[in-house]
């Protein structure tokens, strides 16, 4: 993989050189240079897009597609091109986002601000678990826990991350900084209006427990909130098939925890939480599908309506 990004980069030393030379060439019809922010998943494409409204030099693009999710994710020359020479990149930081590193080692743009999601929200950070009753990950393929890379599942880490995004962008573009303040605090003010209902909502539940029969890439979210889980497989596993031992502990949980809905992920096929509902004593709990904004997604989404439409989904669950 390293020497494919160093190869994707000598590629892209030679369009940028050849661009710098048309560029000197209509010198005299240069007119004010765009500003290209280029991120990795969507909730950060889509904090960018609210973040600078009304600004008309922001370009922005994600790397990720709405068809691949993050964890398969590898970029192609393009993308390589596109993010070395940027203005300014956002990724996550996680280990999804490993092939990072030596890319930025030899970026074009030298100038380029770099942020890194993790490294603002250090203090936030928390540890994939392996719970009791998840499927253990295949020998050697974990050695150590690593901190859970999903942390825009959190309304209380989109703020955070939101304001960082803005102290950079008044940065770079100083002419537009009355505007992106003014559009994060109206940001701030929906993210927060959002986060209180979710505590309220959580609050005044019967249940406590959320069951996964899937991956669970909502750790910010339960930590929040004060809730509980169980679930098929950690956040970042590659695995996708449970065993009968998994199947059995979920579908005795439900029972035991009187559960009326069992949850899974955007993406996956469901067969895990049929199996799961089917072994139940009662057979008859609801599927619901909760989305962790890793694909599956259109342009007309937003990280709002989908983290809303979580809340909805996370209220019958809970009921």
């Amino acid at each position: 993989m390293k020497r494919i990004i160093k190869l994707f980069l000598i590629m892209s030393l030679l369009l940028v050189s050849v661009s710098g030379c048309n560029n000197n060439n209509n010198s005299n019809n240069a007119v004010e240079k765009n500003i290209e922010i280029v991120t990795t998943v969507f909730p950060i494409y889509d904090w960018c897009r609210v973040l600078s409204d009304d600004v008309d030099k922001v370009n922005i693009s994600r790397l990720i597609s709405s068809s691949t999710d993050m964890h398969s994710y590898q970029p192609t020359a393009q993308d390589i091109v596109k993010m070395s020479t940027c203005d300014v990149f956002i990724y996550v930081g996680g280990e999804s986002d490993e092939w990072v590193e030596d890319a930025l080692k030899q970026a074009v743009n030298k100038d380029m601000v770099v942020i890194n999601l993790m490294e603002v929200l250090k203090s936030r950070l928390v540890l994939e678990e392996e719970k009791q009753g998840m499927e253990a990950e295949e020998e050697g393929e974990e050695e150590e826990a690593e901190n859970d890379e999903h942390v825009w599942l959190s309304l209380r880490n989109a703020m955070a991350a939101c304001e960082k995004i803005t102290t950079v962008l008044c940065t770079v573009d100083r002419d537009n900084k009355d505007t992106y303040q003014k559009n994060l605090a109206a940001y701030i003010l929906v993210l927060t209006q959002l986060d209180e209902r979710y505590q309220k909502i959580i609050d005044s539940s019967r249940q406590k427990t959320l069951l996964f029969a899937d991956r669970f890439p909502f750790r910010y979210m339960c930590e929040d909130y004060g809730l509980d889980y169980f679930a098929a497989f950690k956040g970042c596993s590659a695995e996708s098939e449970a065993s009968f031992e998994t199947i059995r502990f979920l579908s005795e949980k439900v029972d035991e925890l009187g559960l009326k809905a069992v949850l899974r992920i955007e993406g996956s096929n469901g067969k895990i939480a049929e199996t799961v509902v089917e072994n139940t004593a009662d057979k008859n709990q609801e599927i619901l599908i909760v989305n962790s904004l890793q694909s599956s997604l259109q342009e007309s989404d937003t990280y709002l309506d989908t983290m809303e439409d979580n809340l909805n989904m996370f209220e019958k669950a809970l009921s």
